[in-house]
């Protein structure tokens, strides 16, 4: 009878881990599936408007309503132009964080000037805003060992977020420090903030909180690529990405890239 029972017992608490290992699955399929579900939704808001614009400029310069107003008709195909660019933006976005994922992208890092990345980037912004954002640049680091082009890219990032997700007017402090060891760089804004939740998540490829829910909470756009893309990027820079924020007061990501001396000792 003592076995009967002990033999039993172990059938039982088998029994009720598989049940229990079931569940979770089941939750985790749940999960990946609204994932997916919000992800899909976030991608087609983000792609439906630029699409829009695009073909209302296209039946517009068709319908040759234009042709006598040159003014107004490269003002249209100005937009047209930007949208499209946003469209190829979102796309290689994509391809790139499946690249850097697969770990077939490298980065083309050299020594470079931040000063003219951070003035180009500001003035893009400045004139792109719609509503009044101010710069407040502050570089005691002029250079970084990186990839021009990728650096430009997360930077770019982070200012877009700081004015998508902000009050009526934008203050973004962009600064620049060295170390030891790194080249480090922050961006602080004074917007809506980060929950503690979603900064525990915020670099997640197709996060929630910066794709679809707050899509529709605040009216921006976006499908939880940006951050997960900075990540990525800044990984394969072998550097690292922080994020502190308060909800309502401000949001500060800090990047420490690596100084070129301390890669080469890395690789040696």
């Amino acid at each position: 009878m003592g076995l009967l029972l002990v033999s039993t017992t172990i059938l039982l608490i088998f029994v009720v881990f598989c049940i229990i290992y079931q569940v979770k699955i089941i939750s985790k399929i749940n999960k990946i599936s609204q994932i997916r579900e919000d992800f899909s939704y976030a991608m087609v808001h983000d792609m439906k408007t630029p699409l829009s614009t695009i073909m209302m400029v296209q039946d517009m310069l068709e319908s040759g309503r234009l042709d006598s107003k040159p003014e107004i008709k490269n003002k249209y195909m100005s937009i047209a132009k930007s949208e499209t660019d946003h469209l190829f933006a979102l796309t290689n976005k994509i391809l790139t964080i499946s690249k850097l994922e697969s770990h077939k992208l490298e980065m083309n890092k050299t020594e470079v000037e931040l000063t003219p990345i951070i003035e180009k980037l500001t003035e893009k912004f400045k004139a792109k805003a719609q509503k009044p954002v101010n710069f407040i640049i502050s570089l005691q680091a002029k250079a970084a060992y990186a990839d021009n082009d990728y650096l430009g890219e997360v930077l770019s990032n982070l200012i877009d977020n700081a004015i998508k997700y902000s009050k009526e007017s934008v203050e973004i402090n962009i600064t620049t420090e060295e170390s030891e060891r790194y080249t480090i760089l922050k961006v602080r804004d004074n917007g809506l903030g980060i929950s503690e939740a979603d900064q525990k998540i915020i670099f997640q490829k197709y996060e929630r909180a910066a794709a679809a829910k707050r899509s529709r909470r605040n009216g921006a756009s976006g499908f939880g690529l940006g951050l997960n893309f900075v990540d990525q990027v800044i990984k394969a820079h072998d550097g690292r990405i922080f994020v502190n924020s308060t909800e309502g007061e401000f949001t500060e990501f800090t990047i420490y890239l690596p100084l070129e001396t301390a890669n080469n000792k890395h690789n040696l």
